[in-house]
């Protein structure tokens, strides 16, 4: 009887090989586990044994094709009518992660007149880019009486949990949104009777997130950017793609990944001229320099196949929630974009810790809890006015950049439910008690879901302290738009030459990393410098400011 020999599952992403030599001839008599082929992947060069025995009839490939996992290679006539034991042709090992849905953008509602009568209650503005929340809970239901600082919703957002107030005062007669959903701004949410008049007209223009809801119609937003993406080569599909270890070659040498590739060969084979294709569209897709999207703007993380990894062993799978997906996606773009540089230094907090220790009561009388963040936000706000590239950002598009003349401090607050950095405004206009109190209400804020978009935006430096947990320095990535981050380890007791002789002295690490397109080593090494005697000698900021 005839029989097939496949060629095997060669491993993870493999879906073909190139034939180097074929190590039989017709009329030879072969046994299982007898090299019939010499073959080379994108990883390695093999031989493949056969799985079957007996005496080859036709052989079906020569060297130079290239055969597909599954594809028949030899004919045998069996001697013993041996089982068939070759694999299935494999059509995809590794499991693309199915795109999220894109989100549709909400119709424009007619405008709302002033009125006594029902009136929509829509979701107001949530903050930069933010198209959409999801909704965690109503918390109000059909017949409420509600005035304007009652909550009528918890949502998601990308950025934190917000509890949104309803903004107008009245009985609830309708809810078009639960629990589950998304939402997006501009949605109604409520219909409310009894609203007067004046209630209607005061939200309107408002657009901040403790701000009332807009009873006015707020039309929902298009793509953030307001602009449409460049066409773009074809994107990945979940089947490895079918091309030789040359074309994959060169396709990594011009920097093209050969998984959006076009095949046009047989069976979507890629040759040469498709990757070559494929870049050319690329450039071509390339916003000119000053518009969005530009060379060095973020572009979108490369997503790679995962293996199937249930082969080895058990596996659970957990949704990311909306502030993890966010952080991922700004860390990644924040690596891909910026590049960064980390300084390293040491202060002498020796005096400064026994003064912190004293002055934490009084601390505490105004509501706080005086800590070395606290300290270090206004240490760092007097070392943005002195060195003001640290407090600008890059505007590429207009190839500029922008120095600002405030001064917000950012603070990284670990959460239950991710990384948050709420901000401190004004920071240099407050004292080291009045900072702490507004750092002890924010902090909290964060941790208990009631912060809102605006408290999360209109940073210009991030400090993230990690010294409560350990560590004795790292790499903090840059937040952008800001071109600096301070990290914060935890500090210890070292031997410091003094005097001629070792003495203890509590030492604190400190890193900062920047953005090496706007600030040079010399400046950042400066920056960290002053930090560093600020810390030292604390009268300092009262001469230098």
């Amino acid at each position: 009887m005839s029989i097939e020999f496949k060629l095997p599952d060669l491993g993870e992403n493999i879906s073909s090989a190139g034939v180097l030599a074929v190590l039989v001839k017709p009329g030879d008599t072969i046994k299982r586990d007898t090299p019939v082929l010499e073959i080379e992947t994108d990883k390695a060069t093999i031989e493949v044994p056969s799985t079957v025995a007996g005496k080859v009839s036709n052989i079906h490939v020569k060297p130079g094709d290239k055969a597909e996992v599954g594809q028949v290679v030899l004919t045998l006539e069996g001697e013993d009518a041996p089982q068939k034991e070759e694999k299935p042709k494999a059509e995809a090992p590794p499991q693309q992660p199915p795109a999220e849905a894109k989100k549709q953008e909400e119709p424009k509602a007619p405008a709302a007149k002033a009125a006594s009568g029902p009136q929509e209650v829509k979701l107001p503005d949530l903050g930069e880019n933010i198209t959409s929340a999801n909704i965690l809970g109503v918390l109000v239901k059909v017949g409420d009486k509600i005035t304007a600082d009652t909550g009528m919703l918890e949502i998601e957002t990308d950025k934190a949990t917000i509890e949104v107030p309803a903004g107008v005062a009245g009985t609830v007669d309708k809810i078009h949104v639960k629990a589950g959903e998304k939402a997006a701004p501009g949605q109604v949410i409520l219909t409310v009777s009894g609203v007067a008049a004046a209630e209607v007209e005061k939200p309107k223009g408002e657009g901040k997130a403790q701000a009332p809801v807009a009873v006015a119609p707020t039309p929902a937003k298009a793509a953030p950017n307001g602009t449409s993406k460049p066409s773009a080569p074809p994107v990945k599909s979940g089947r490895a793609a079918a091309a030789a270890p040359s074309v994959r070659r060169l396709a990594r040498e011009i920097g093209v990944d050969v998984n959006v590739v076009r095949g046009t060969g047989p069976k979507g084979r890629i040759s040469h001229e498709d990757v070559k294709a494929t870049a050319r569209a690329l450039l071509k897709a390339q916003p000119a320099p000053g518009q969005a999207g530009a060379p060095g703007a973020w572009r979108g993380p490369v997503v790679l196949p995962l293996p199937d990894f249930t082969k080895f062993g058990t596996v659970e799978r957990e949704g990311m929630n909306n502030i993890r997906k966010k952080t991922a996606e700004n860390m990644a773009q924040a690596w891909s974009t910026i590049p960064m540089v980390t300084q390293f230094d040491k202060a002498d907090v020796t005096d400064l810790e026994k003064l912190r220790v004293k002055l934490d009561p009084k601390a505490r009388q105004a509501g706080g809890k005086l800590t070395v963040t606290a300290i270090l936000m206004k240490v760092c706000a007097s070392a943005l006015k002195r060195f003001p590239k640290f407090n600008a950002s890059i505007d590429l598009a207009k190839e500029e950049v922008v120095f600002k003349k405030y001064f917000n401090i950012g603070v990284a607050v670990d959460t239950e439910r991710g990384l948050l950095v709420p901000v401190v405004k004004n920071v240099s206009g407050k004292n080291i008690f009045e900072i702490s109190a507004d750092l002890q209400v924010i902090a909290e804020k964060a941790r208990n879901r009631k912060v809102s978009p605006d408290d999360l935006q209109g940073s210009c430096f991030t400090i993230t302290n990690l010294g409560g947990i350990g560590g004795t320095s790292f790499t903090p990535i840059v937040n952008p738009p800001e071109v600096a981050i301070l990290g914060v380890s935890r500090s210890s007791v070292e031997p410091v030459w003094q005097d001629d002789k070792f003495v203890p002295r509590t030492l604190l690490p400190l890193s900062l990393s920047y953005d090496h397109r706007l600030i040079d080593g010399a400046e950042a090494a400066r920056f960290l410098r002053f930090v560093c005697e600020a810390l030292e000698n604390p009268a300092l900021l009262l001469f230098e400011g």
